[in-house]
Formats: structure tokens, C-alpha cells, sequence
């Protein structure tokens, strides 16, 4: 169940789907080879699913996303300006056109 922000450092509570963004992810791992991937329980046979949910609050969405790494599990990234990437990209092609 969600109770906070996914960010250590905050301490937003959960109580709206409406604010924030909200991660889903798909777990699973195979009986025999691959092993375990993303914090999914052992399975006892075949392939085990396991759905996780993690919610980052209104202030910590527009610059923050979460990522998997292998051995940490899922942590926060701060995310490239989307703003500042799609200005430098329409620049550049003012610049070509003109």
C-alpha cells in the first residue's frame, strides 16, 4: 500500500491519485536460470508475477523519476529538463530552417 512519496528525502503523504505520478512495475522471475529481478519473491514454479506501485508527490514528479538498479532496486533519478531539451532542440532547428 502507498503511504509517502517514493523520495527518501520527502515526506508527502499519499492521498490523492490525482496528485503526483504514479509507477507501476511488472515483476517477475523465472523458476530455473535467470533468478530474481526486481525484489520478486522466490517462485515456486514457473514464472511469479508481482505488481509494485510507487508514487512520487506533486513537488517531486517534475524533477525526479524512478529507475531500477540491479542490486539497489528502485530509487530515484533526477530527470533531464524536458523543458530546456525541447527549446535547445526547436533552436537548433530555427537555426537550420533560417
Amino acid at each position: 500500500m502507498l503511504a509517502k512519496c517514493a523520495n527518501p528525502g520527502c515526506s508527502a503523504a499519499f492521498l490523492y491519485l490525482s496528485q503526483g505520478k504514479l509507477f507501476r512495475w511488472d515483476t517477475s522471475s523465472a523458476a530455473k536460470g535467470n533468478g530474481q529481478t526486481l525484489g520478486a519473491d522466490p517462485p515456486a514454479q514457473g514464472v511469479t508475477r508481482r505488481i509494485e506501485f510507487f508514487w512520487l508527490c506533486e513537488e517531486c514528479a517534475p524533477v525526479l523519476t524512478l529507475v531500477f538498479e540491479k542490486g539497489l532496486g528502485i530509487v530515484t533519478r533526477r530527470m533531464v529538463r524536458a523543458k530546456a531539451a525541447a527549446a535547445s532542440t526547436s533552436e537548433r532547428s530555427v537555426r537550420l530552417v533560417g
